[in-house]
């Protein structure tokens, strides 16, 4: 969160470097201000007119936090859960998490339960994720209604309630929180914890894939390729498959094949089909492999061969992708 100090010094600095106002802030922080401590913290991070380095943001951070400032806390946790600036260290990350989540910090108290509900610096505790997801999600943190839902939906630390968990993804997905409108998009798909309804599903899924959730963006493709909730379109559907097989989606690129070989949304090719199947088979999904089986007996070797050179670009492609996401 950019403060007072930070917003002063991005308005009043004309100069690339160390303005008055950064050397005002930096004179402010080493006197000992908490507030000035982490705002210097957020600009190393974040490389504020001075270079990026997070060994001085958690320096300074540090310092906040041992004076009891929440968001400092929160975000010394958060270096030290991602080796971020210090080694990583799932237990220290708990330690400063718990102490912003105690003052009532939503993003702490999000990321405290997230740490009990994967047994991350504590033992694994569905009930305590589900008592600090609880908190977050009721000050209004997406991601802590995101998560409740999902505790609610597969009965973990709490008992299973399908309607409360589509209460909490509505919540979560109305902010804008991708999953929560993903997983939205699949209550109502299924008709789960509400009526079945294929137009409300398709209206969050896409509200989803337009974020980049590669399941969304397959599931959507899905609805066009067998209009359900929207006119069957072969084009919109091969669009949306396109964008989940590149992120990597198998089952996507299962589907993608199988348009390219009937010739369904694009011009029949039997090479891009092979190229796509060839990499969902490997991604573990059999029917593509038995799929493209069958295509091999109507393809020349030559024709495999591209195909098989074709497939390995693609397959570099998606993990340059991936990499780029980091995922």
């Amino acid at each position: 969160m950019l403060r007072t100090a930070i917003a002063l010094c991005l308005l009043m600095s004309v100069a690339v470097g160390q303005s008055e106002e950064v050397r005002k802030l930096i004179a402010k922080a080493k006197a000992g201000d908490a507030q000035e401590r982490y705002d210097l913290g957020v600009m190393y991070r974040q490389g504020i007119w001075i270079p990026q380095d997070d060994k001085e943001a958690v320096k300074w951070y540090r310092k906040a936090a041992e004076q009891g400032h929440a968001e400092a806390q929160f975000e010394l946790g958060t270096h030290y859960a991602h080796g971020e600036g210090v080694p990583k260290d799932d237990k220290e990350a708990v330690k400063w998490y718990r102490k912003a989540a105690d003052q009532g910090l939503a993003l702490a108290q999000n990321s405290l339960g997230f740490m009990y509900d994967k047994g991350k610096g504590v033992p694994e505790d569905d009930k305590e994720a589900v008592k600090w997801y609880r908190k977050a999600a009721a000050q209004g943190d997406a991601e802590g209604q995101y998560n409740l839902g999902v505790m609610y939906r597969e009965g973990t630390g709490v008992r299973q309630d399908d309607r409360e968990s589509v209460k909490w993804f509505r919540k979560a997905a109305l902010q804008g929180d991708a999953e929560g409108q993903y997983n939205l998009g699949v209550m109502y798909r299924e008709g789960t914890g509400v009526p079945q309804d294929s137009k409300e599903a398709v209206k969050w899924y896409r509200k989803a894939a337009e974020q980049g959730v590669a399941a969304a963006q397959h599931n959507l493709g899905f609805m066009y390729a067998h209009g359900e909730g929207v006119p069957k379109d072969d084009k919109e559907a091969m669009k949306w498959y396109r964008k989940a097989a590149e992120q990597g989606h198998a089952k996507a690129q299962h589907n993608l094949g199988v348009m390219y070989a009937h010739g369904e949304g694009v011009p029949q090719d039997d090479v891009v089909a092979y190229a796509w199947l060839n990499i969902a088979a490997s991604d573990g999904i059999p029917l593509a492999r038995e799929n493209k089986e069958k295509l091999t007996k109507r393809m020349t070797p030559q024709q495999i061969a591209e195909a098989q050179k074709m497939s390995r670009e693609i397959h570099e492609r998606i993990e340059a992708n991936k990499k780029k996401a980091g995922k």
